[in-house]
């Protein structure tokens, strides 16, 4: 009898470790969805993080731009931020044109007032991660709905309503509002 009880004991633990084998394989699915799903958040942070540099960047340029030379004027192509028409010399308020690292295209969407760039913003539609904790120059981007709605303008307020009920600064010309046309950066 012992050795008709032998096969069915040999049977059973490589039933045993088929089903360990499986459970296991399961697990380290479960394990990698996970660490890609991980992977993809930072890669997305990593994105916005870039998004907030490249849009300081520009912000910067342009606040360099309007304050050169006393002329208190914007750009009219983001060109001119990279050679400053205005001086003899070779006057640099942007090193580059950067590329949105969101849409990984150097395009952007120019914000307009009276058809001289005062800020830009990504064209993507995706919603951001961040939702809070911004710099208070960056204020304005609390709560925003897509990284389009991201505007980097200067000055960083200028199509923030105050909130303490003060008089509201001048509104944008008619074609001012954030989101217009997207032209190409570069």
């Amino acid at each position: 009898m012992a050795s008709c009880s032998q096969p069915w004991r040999r049977q059973r633990a490589r039933g045993f470790a088929y089903l360990w084998t499986l459970l296991m394989v399961a697990f380290m699915g479960v394990g990698l969805t996970i660490a890609g799903d991980l992977y993809a958040t930072a890669a997305r942070r990593d994105q916005e993080r870039e998004l907030l540099f490249i849009g300081h960047e520009f912000r910067n340029a342009i606040a360099s731009y309007y304050k050169a030379n006393g002329r208190n004027q914007y750009p009219q192509t983001l060109d001119e931020l990279l050679k400053d028409p205005r001086f003899a010399g070779a006057t640099r308020h942007l090193r580059r044109l950067y590329a949105d690292p969101v849409t990984g295209k150097a395009e952007w969407a120019l914000v307009l007032l009276q058809g001289r760039i005062v800020g830009v913003h990504s064209l993507s539609a995706r919603q951001p991660i961040k939702q809070d904790n911004f710099e208070d120059d960056d204020a304005g981007l609390r709560l925003k709905a897509r990284y389009a709605d991201w505007v980097f303008t200067y000055p960083h307020d200028l199509f923030i309503p105050p909130e303490n009920g003060a008089t509201p600064t001048p509104g944008p010309a008619p074609n001012a509002a954030p989101g217009g046309s997207a032209m190409r950066g570069g």
